[in-house]
């Protein structure tokens, strides 16, 4: 009989034969059929998954750990398979999503890791730290599938499809469901379908041919009464209190960028709702949001122009302070550690401030308070 793989010798194969070459570094390039293939000989003959997602997670993240576990149980034979996450859901939307769904989704701080012998990262990578793995376990890791950058130390995983050009991480695992010729439970394929139309906002933002196949095959198969419940759920009077912080301390700069400071947060997610929300302002080409919350400082942003790149910028202004940071063409986010007083936490945010607006190009500009600006 084969050994059984344990949480400590992930690398070894599942007959215990130690030194498994790691796959080509493009998996990314390759027909989802030889990608399926692939994946299931890295992962069968383990006996425990555990899938994690990126910390605070939002749909696309979640749907595509949900559908993985499918995909690991039913197709890789599996005995168990965990989707579980750091930091908390605070989004009404994320919230309604996991609550209507069902979806068997656990905190980090309930689950054991050490019990798992298959470990996997979806819509995150080892090196970006925006997710709950310990650093003893970062190497471990042996599955990862992302539609972020690639960051190359994510190529040491066995398999890690990464790098490829897809909208929504739930796009490529509609890929693998697909080739796997597996049918999605309607809450599965609601959940994909709706990571995918969050992501790209409903196929209007960084979205390839694909996204729009799966958009169009998940479809009929998921609930539209359901989706209903998670785009428009009862919003809680902090939620309200939020937006007025938002728009009351939001400038504009020039007619091209608006800033605003969230100051503490109920849910750090809000930070990215709120900058998504802000790039609606007629002609602006930046859009920048932060906020503290747990002693961390979290910041968003939206870029119009995709040749910006909006994640390297953010890891290049913020690689100084720690923490992660990371994103796509349009949309990024970072979150730094903060530490000492008051005083040292608001220097921190006026020099990193400071920073964007140069990166922005309107350093010069006198800003104008949202709620004073002049319409067009």
């Amino acid at each position: 009989m084969p050994a059984t793989p344990t949480a400590n010798s992930r690398r070894s194969t599942p007959g215990g034969v130690e030194g498994t070459e790691p796959p080509p570094p493009r998996i990314a390039s390759l027909p989802a059929r030889a990608k399926l293939e692939r994946l299931l000989r890295v992962a069968k003959g383990h006996k425990k998954a555990l899938v994690l997602t990126h910390d605070n997670p939002d749909p696309d993240s979640l749907a595509a750990a949900v559908a993985l576990t499918q995909l690991l149980k039913e197709r890789a034979d599996v005995e168990e398979a965990r989707v579980g996450y750091g930091g908390i859901i605070g989004r009404a939307e994320n919230l309604a999503f996991v609550k209507v769904l069902r979806l068997p989704v656990v905190p980090i701080a309930q689950l054991d890791l050490d019990e798992y012998d298959l470990l996997a990262l979806v819509d995150t990578q080892p090196p970006t730290g925006n997710h709950a793995i310990p650093p003893r376990l970062r190497s471990e890791v042996d599955i990862v599938i992302d539609h972020h950058p690639l960051r190359n130390e994510s190529l040491e995983a066995p398999f890690a499809d990464v790098g490829g050009d897809f909208g929504a991480t739930s796009t490529m695992l509609a890929e693998y469901l697909r080739a796997a010729r597996l049918e999605p439970s309607v809450e599965v394929a609601t959940a994909l379908f709706y990571g995918v139309k969050a992501d790209t906002r409903d196929l209007g933002r960084e979205t390839t041919q694909t996204d729009i196949d799966t958009y169009l095959w998940l479809f009929p198969r998921m609930d539209k009464q359901l989706l209903s419940q998670i785009e428009h759920p009862e919003l809680p009077a902090r939620y309200f209190q939020l937006y007025h912080t938002a728009f009351e301390r939001a400038k504009v700069y020039g007619d091209t960028a608006i800033v605003t400071d969230l100051e503490e947060v109920y849910s750090p997610d809000m930070v990215a709702e709120v900058a998504e929300r802000l790039m609606f302002l007629d002609g602006m080409k930046w859009s920048l949001a932060y906020a503290t919350y747990h002693n961390q400082l979290f910041l968003s942003l939206r870029v119009k122009d995709r040749r910006m790149n909006a994640g390297r910028l953010i890891r290049e202004i913020c690689e100084d302070y720690g923490g992660s940071a990371g994103g796509h063409g349009s949309m990024a986010g970072a979150r730094i550690p903060l530490s000492g007083r008051a005083t040292q936490r608001k220097a921190i945010k006026r020099e990193l401030v400071r920073r964007f607006l140069e990166a922005f190009g309107v350093a010069e500009e006198r800003p104008v308070a949202l709620l004073s600006a002049p319409s067009p």
